[in-house]
């Protein structure tokens, strides 16, 4: 899906429900700048998903169709990633997570696992300030304690500078991988009814969901992936049960604001009803 300009009627601003407005307090609650009437003045504040979680794909595709090493286009991907968190704030979006090394990337070529944990420590030592500066709290889920320095020194750096901030969160799923997440909390929460901390007739979804990695996050809302892939590639397995799913023919370092107006729009159009009759 291509972006398209919205027609002039679109850009009229319609009436915010009740809900809507609850919804933005929540939001300048949390982001006192979040302003999104201001990209999106057709869209309730109500139908804003709280948690976008995204797979960012193409970013080797768009360098070798330039005639680059595929590190440029993890270079460039960076840059995305930054429009795509600024764009994020200003909209209210709660949570943002991001899909930046699976367990199965491992398997890459050694120079280029190399180069993106480089990359990946300068680009948590370069924005720490200005995550700072936004009150944006950054998480990292998945086994990112095993990558290799500086790589890993300078998430748990950032992850400790930003442990006070109250306003949005930024988490980046590294050495990540959604069936290994499962087993370790289903791994936990077995010892805890071997040593008789729970029962086991107890344990039910909640169960699970709190000793997962994202145990302090809502569940994503909303699913966007880029250069046309399809699959869910081990990712957010059971935190994606009831999300809608976005998937943008865009190579991840030409995802940027417009792109995701329009992924937003079209979650807004949807009829989210969890397997009811009624609209959410």
């Amino acid at each position: 899906m291509s972006a398209t300009r919205p027609s002039h009627s679109e850009q009229i601003a319609q009436p915010i429900s009740p809900e809507g407005l609850a919804r933005l307090e929540r939001m300048r609650r949390i982001s006192p700048n979040a302003d999104p009437r201001s990209l999106l003045p057709q869209i309730d504040p109500v139908r804003i998903p709280r948690h976008i979680a995204i797979i960012m794909d193409g970013n080797g595709r768009w360098a070798t169709e330039r005639g680059f090493p595929r590190i440029f286009g993890h270079r460039n991907g960076a840059a995305a990633v930054r429009e795509t968190v600024e764009t994020c704030g200003v909209l209210g979006v709660e949570a943002l997570t991001l899909y930046s090394f699976s367990s199965e990337n491992w398997k890459r070529p050694k120079a280029e696992i190399d180069a993106l944990m480089e990359l990946c420590a300068i680009y948590c030592d370069n924005e720490r300030e200005e995550l700072i500066r936004e009150n944006i709290r950054l998480r990292a889920i998945g086994r990112w304690q095993e990558l290799p320095d500086p790589a890993g020194e300078a998430i748990a750096r950032v992850i400790d500078a930003t442990s006070h901030c109250t306003g949005p969160t930024l988490c980046l799923a590294l050495n990540y991988g959604s069936r290994d997440e499962i087993v370790r909390a289903v791994r936990k929460i077995a010892a805890d009814a071997r040593d008789a901390k729970i029962d086991p007739d107890t344990i039910d979804d909640a169960a699970i969901s709190v000793n997962l990695d994202t145990a302090d996050l809502p569940d994503p809302d909303l699913l966007i992936r880029t250069a046309g892939e399809r699959r869910l590639s081990n990712y957010l397995l059971w935190q994606l049960s009831y999300a809608e799913f976005y998937i943008s023919e865009i190579l991840w370092p030409e995802f940027g604001k417009a792109e995701l107006l329009t992924a937003i729009r079209d979650y807004a159009s949807r009829n989210r009803r969890f397997g009811g009759l009624e609209s959410s």
